[in-house]
């Protein structure tokens, strides 16, 4: 017999599947030695009050064992002979665009900046040892994307777009574990998701398609009104290659020298609103005591505690966004002369920190000028001047928290999980009064609310300009090609189109899906 049950339990009782097991066997009236195996269906956590609960929908086996299909698998055959298509970019977009063209069966032939994921961990590391970032291989450029470094987190909003569950299950097919079918917000873990990335890539090639490395789109090739392909520099041998197709363009947010290229060879590209900020690092106990209502933190049962803020401040909203529980603070600058941070967490979300980004809505109109990169432009004059302000190093710099809302100098800095190291600076002085003024106003308010979280045991690292693309790339709305150009798919963030790894792939998904449509198949 298999049962579904809905269960709202304490964290105690939701601590292992032994535990939810024996819950069961209680409130059901049965013997437990005839419950053969839970599934956790649904997972959430209520903090809402001073007794913390944990949601459960659950799927019990009684007296019957379960069967291998927890989650449907998606077969992917021989496309080695199959017609081309050029996917320029191996991020989460890139990386299911091609899964799914060869689903469909097309032959994908991924075209990639940087180097692949664990060869990257070595121009990583470089970044904090010698302050020096590789334009090519860092936290935005190369296999997987910016998501895999900065900790897989698949939460989403972006429900109406497509299908959320078979990105989570493809995810889970190449290694994820299956508890991102049923945690409200899904995190792999920056510790793990390097493997899964490498496993959708072996799937890639396995099925005939190719996967190109350390090549970088110098033009797309242009018949007409019709791109046929692009041509693409080898920075390990300086030569230019052509590859031959109809283009899906995912070259992710941090893709500059593209959107660059595309203005001056007058293809349609407009400027999108984002958020700017900084990094907001709490001691992980202390959030844990703000959310769980408990002096004593989260106890031995919850996971490192998370939130969401949001609020207006005059006509803005100023909002935390990808919040790391139990994480780190990262340098995600993609060249020389630049400071941008990031936040990411391990699976286990153990460390002694957490933080989020704290941030300022920015449109458009905000930006003077009328140039479709003018919001790229305040991206890289802010990331310079915060370059100058650390000393023209990778070190950051930073303001304790309540100093930043009080306009106060300050000359020493609480221990940070940021690596490269922090310095003393007046925040609030140099940066934007547009921005500092809404953050400061946003962070007493936010601080009003939730006793504790201002504080001056809280660091402001600056400074976040990452959150989205600068610029969107015109596509038609419908059949998701470039307004003009037929056989141009801008695809996931870097289009403008997306914003995190899974809305990413859904839109990699469908822009694929386009691709085929176009190809007559």
């Amino acid at each position: 017999m298999i049962k579904e049950l809905q269960m709202r339990v304490l964290p105690h009782q939701a601590a292992s599947m032994q535990a939810i097991a024996r819950y069961i066997a209680e409130e059901q009236a049965i013997d437990q030695r005839t419950i053969t195996h839970v599934m956790v269906l649904r997972r959430s956590i209520d903090a809402r009050q001073r007794t913390i609960y944990v949601n459960l929908t659950v799927r019990v086996y009684i007296n019957e064992e379960p069967g291998d299909d927890v989650f449907p698998k998606t077969v992917y055959g021989d496309v080695s002979a199959a017609k081309t298509v050029v996917v320029v970019g191996e991020g989460p977009a890139g990386l299911f665009a091609s899964l799914r063209l060869i689903e469909l069966g097309l032959r994908p032939i991924v075209v990639e900046r940087g180097k692949d994921v664990h060869e990257r961990k070595r121009d990583l590391a470089a970044i904090t040892r010698n302050q020096k970032v590789d334009p090519e291989s860092n936290y935005s450029f190369g296999e997987g994307g910016a998501g895999a470094f900065s900790d897989g987190k698949l939460y989403t909003r972006s429900k109406k777009r497509g299908n959320v569950e078979k990105i989570l299950h493809v995810f889970c097919q190449h290694g994820a574990s299956t508890d991102i079918l049923a945690d409200a917000h899904p995190h792999i873990g920056t510790d793990k998701l390097p493997r899964v990335i490498e496993n959708m890539r072996n799937t890639i090639v396995g099925c005939g398609g190719e996967v190109y490395f350390q090549t970088r789109m110098t033009r797309l090739v242009v018949q007409g009104d019709h791109v046929v392909g692009i041509e693409a520099v080898c920075s390990t041998d300086g030569q230019t290659k052509m590859f031959r197709g109809p283009v899906i363009l995912a070259t992710g947010h941090s893709a500059r020298d593209v959107y660059r290229y595309l203005h001056s060879a007058k293809i349609e590209i407009e400027p999108k609103g984002l958020a700017v900020g900084v990094r907001l690092e709490h001691p992980a106990h202390l959030i844990d005591q703000i959310q769980y209502h408990n002096p004593n933190g989260r106890g031995k049962y919850l996971p490192a505690a998370e939130y969401s803020l949001t609020t207006q401040v005059d006509g803005r909203g100023v909002y935390s966004f990808c919040m790391c529980p139990g994480g780190f603070v990262i340098p995600a600058a993609t060249g020389p002369q630049q400071i941008v941070v990031n936040g990411m967490s391990p699976s286990n979300r153990g460390t002694k920190w957490s933080n989020s980004g704290m941030v300022v809505e920015t449109r458009p109109e905000d930006v003077e000028g009328d140039s479709p990169l003018r919001m790229l432009d305040m991206q890289e004059c802010l990331e310079q001047a915060c370059w100058e302000q650390g000393n023209r190093r990778q070190t950051a710099p930073a303001q304790r928290m309540s100093d930043f809302v009080n306009g106060k100098l300050g000359y020493d800095l609480p221990e940070s999980s940021y690596a490269p190291g922090l310095v003393p600076s007046p925040l609030h002085f140099w940066m934007p009064e547009q921005m500092t003024s809404r953050l400061r106003k946003g962070f007493a308010f936010f601080g009003k609310h939730h006793k504790g979280f201002l504080t001056n045991e809280a660091v402001l690292i600056a400074v976040e300009t990452r959150t989205s693309a600068p610029v969107r790339i015109v596509r038609d709305k419908e059949r998701l090609q470039h307004i003009r150009l037929q056989g141009l798919f801008p695809c996931g963030e870097g289009a403008g189109y997306a914003g995190g790894i899974v809305s990413a792939g859904v839109d990699g998904e469908r822009c694929a899906e386009m691709c085929a449509a176009y190809m007559c198949l």
